[in-house]
């Protein structure tokens, strides 16, 4: 259910979106408001959960992660026990930065890190292994056009 914001929640959002570094008062002076109120819905936020969580975003290149692939999966089984495999495993693999159950022909893709292709090939096959598949397609992303952790603010 989504949390009503004003203006001045939008406001720090956004702000905080693009560096969560800032101190209190930075964040109060470049909106012409006093800390307080300021921190009290900082922490509003927080308690209502519509900020999850502060963290440091890397480069993935400067990390030797250079490779990333869109993996298609579609697959024959649909039951719990499928499922619940399947999940443990994609959660328990650090090498998958997202991963999505889609509507239509492909059941999931996942976005997947890697330093090269010889590496997501081990992967590949570690994913195979756990988890039955009726169908894997994977594509290399050629170039990175736009990446972002900002969210659209309502």
């Amino acid at each position: 259910m989504a949390v009503p914001l004003d203006d001045l929640d939008r406001k720090i959002l956004s702000l905080l979106q693009q560096d969560a570094g800032l101190s209190l008062d930075e964040i109060a002076r470049k909106l012409s408001a006093s800390k307080t109120p300021v921190w009290n819905r900082i922490r509003k936020m927080r308690e209502a959960g519509v900020i999850k969580s502060e963290v440091a975003i890397l480069d993935p290149d400067k990390i030797g992660l250079e490779t990333c692939f869109f993996v298609l999966i579609r697959t024959s089984e649909h039951d719990a026990e499928w499922l619940e495999r399947f999940l443990k495993t994609v959660r328990a693999r650090p090498e998958v930065l997202e991963a999505h159950r889609l509507a239509g022909d492909i059941d999931y893709i996942l976005k997947v890190r890697v330093p090269n292709a010889r590496a997501f090939d081990t992967f590949y096959q570690s994913l195979i292994r756990e988890v039955s598949i009726f169908n894997v397609t994977s594509s290399l992303s050629m170039e990175e056009i736009k990446y972002t952790t900002a969210l659209p603010l309502p």
